[in-house]
């Protein structure tokens, strides 16, 4: 077989013919030599973020196809930039040509997006401990903490850092047998396997690993077929010691309507949080993020990133979205990279987002009076009504001081979700409950329930 070099300047000639000039130009001009071939990755070194990023997002299949062209034995290409070229070569020595992998094609079929690593995961606060306890359970399959139970809210980086541990996995050892499975699609199949009698394919699709990688666990619920078999693939991969790593957007204790010792286990390991990043954490992110959109990453001025921050802080999806909206905005009408052309840029975003927080703190609020009224087994509308019975009272003004306690809204706004009390009854129903608390125990064990029910966390 030609050297890996050789069959490289071949390609590079059909990518000369076959792309327009400027986009082979861009992307493929200056990358001249292989960096080294191991466990049948062929590692290419391009020169920055923005040309990885599009090559892997546009091209890769294309090549990975002309490569296997040239070659008996199946063969990726993997692209690094040449400061992760830096880190590899104080790792090793420059070439490592290996001796190719059989059957290599089916051990890659894994659901993994190759895109998903450590070195572009940006760590801040929020998510330092569950991307130190990634990194150790990569590290250490089966070994240091199983399972491993990622939660959080939607758009955090749950999946990015779960597939992390995947693929960090399979760089380094090809023979490893992973398998990233959504939930929901995790379900579908077990209902095929079921129409189909083919529990035997099924069970041994997900047991047969080394690692099983389970996103959103929490669709799981109220599907008892489904969480049995998980179950029982749960307690064989647990015994043979492999690893399982878990997503869900709530901790295992909150989960609703699965079975308890299958959330059990999910606490037998090691059980971490991420959280809302802070300003700052979003920043860092924003400039990741512009080193893979564009070749120039001081295009966007520092006050942008940070005024895109400041205004997008539920999660990464759409902060990044935010920031990409920006950068269409002004690159395809030659704007000028301002504040007040992101600002332009953004205004629907922000309109809708105002629109959606105002939508989802209704929604909380009538969550928390539908609890409330349903634990003292009175309605919502005889809470809000005029009614001064003590049945009705009481509960009233314990959801009042609920709802100042979980997001300290104005005695005024309380009183016009109450059909419009007058701020001074809201007064005295919340320093009545706080006194009442100070001194019954009954009434304290109650507010602590419904705390939680209303999702107060501790």
């Amino acid at each position: 077989m030609e050297s890996f070099e050789k069959i490289w300047e071949k390609i590079k000639l059909q990518l000369e013919v076959t792309l327009d000039e400027d986009v082979y130009e861009e992307h493929f001009d200056d990358i001249n030599n292989i960096f080294k071939v191991h466990n049948n990755f062929v590692y290419l070194i391009a020169p920055n973020s923005y040309v990885k990023s599009k090559i892997e997002s546009f091209y890769l299949n294309r090549l990975n196809a002309l490569l296997n062209d040239h070659v008996s034995d199946k063969h990726l290409f993997k692209i690094i930039t040449k400061e992760e070229a830096a880190e590899e070569l104080n790792k090793s020595s420059g070439y490592e040509i290996n001796v190719p992998e059989k059957d290599i094609e089916n051990k890659y079929k894994t659901g993994l997006n190759n895109s998903y690593t450590f070195n572009n995961f940006v760590v801040g606060a929020s998510n330092r401990l569950a991307y130190t306890s990634a990194m150790k359970v990569a590290d250490q399959p089966g070994v240091f903490a199983n399972p491993l139970y990622i939660f959080g809210e939607v758009g955090l980086g749950k999946t990015h850092l779960m597939q992390c541990v995947g693929n960090y996995v399979l760089e380094n050892d090809v023979h490893k047998k992973i398998l990233y499975a959504k939930t929901d699609q995790f379900i579908e199949d077990y209902a095929r396997a079921a129409r189909n009698k083919s529990f035997d394919a099924f069970s041994q699709k997900h047991e047969n690993v080394d690692i099983l990688l389970v996103d959103d666990i929490q669709f799981l619920a109220g599907k008892t077929q489904s969480q049995l078999e998980f179950f029982k693939i749960f307690e064989k991969l647990k015994d043979d010691n492999k690893q399982i790593v878990i997503t869900s957007d709530r901790s295992a204790s909150e989960l609703f309507d699965i079975m308890s010792r299958l959330t059990s286990r999910f606490e037998w390991g090691l059980s971490v949080d991420i959280n809302r990043p802070n300003l700052e954490h979003r920043i860092l992110i924003l400039k990741k993020k512009l080193q893979s959109e564009t070749s120039d990453p001081e295009l966007i001025p520092e006050e942008i990133l940070e005024y895109i921050a400041s205004i997008f802080d539920n999660n990464v999806r759409e902060l990044e979205g935010a920031l990409k909206r920006v950068l269409f905005y002004c690159t395809a009408f030659d704007y000028q990279f301002t504040v007040t052309n992101a600002e332009d840029a953004l205004q629907n975003l922000i309109h809708s987002k105002k629109l959606s927080n105002n939508n989802y703190q209704k929604n909380s609020f009538n969550n928390i009076l539908d609890i409330v009224s349903s634990y003292y087994n009175i309605t919502t509308s005889d809470m809000l009504s005029k009614k001064r019975k003590k049945k009705y009272t009481f509960p009233r003004q314990m959801a009042m001081y609920i709802l100042k306690d979980m997001y300290d809204l104005t005695y005024k706004k309380i009183g016009q979700i109450f059909n419009g009390r007058d701020h001074s009854t809201v007064i005295y129903s919340i320093e009545q409950i706080s006194n009442d608390l100070q001194t019954d125990k009954d009434k304290k064990t109650d507010m602590e329930t419904l705390l939680i029910k209303c999702g107060k966390k501790s």
